[in-house]
């Protein structure tokens, strides 16, 4: 199993986000892994052992948006963060609404 993972809630309606794309890259810009949300609005992608450092998740909101008719500011969310050497997973929780988006570490 991947050791990082994503789950994206719709603040709007209080449901998961299914349909999301969700892009997976290292510092360097070599992506990792390609994935989509699933009905409970939550992904796993890239190596089971990813290199320690930095990495990014793009996250395609606008087109979530876009397919329910809703007006959105963040054509995509990019979320940068930092994978670490001590071989514990990556979760990485995204509450979203169409104009403004929060982000933590999750477990």
């Amino acid at each position: 199993m991947s050791r990082i993972s994503t789950h994206v809630l719709d603040a709007t309606t209080g449901r998961p986000a299914e349909g999301i794309a969700v892009v997976l890259s290292s510092a360097t810009g070599g992506v990792l892994g390609e994935s989509v949300t699933d009905a409970d609005g939550r992904t796993a992608l890239g190596p089971e052992e990813p290199s320690p450092g930095e990495h990014r998740l793009e996250l395609a909101t606008g087109a979530y948006f876009a397919r329910r008719e809703v007006p959105s500011f963040h054509p995509r969310v990019v979320v940068v963060f930092t994978v670490g050497d001590d071989g514990r997973h990556v979760h990485v929780p995204l509450l979203l609404s169409p104009f403004a988006y929060s982000t933590y570490r999750g477990s």
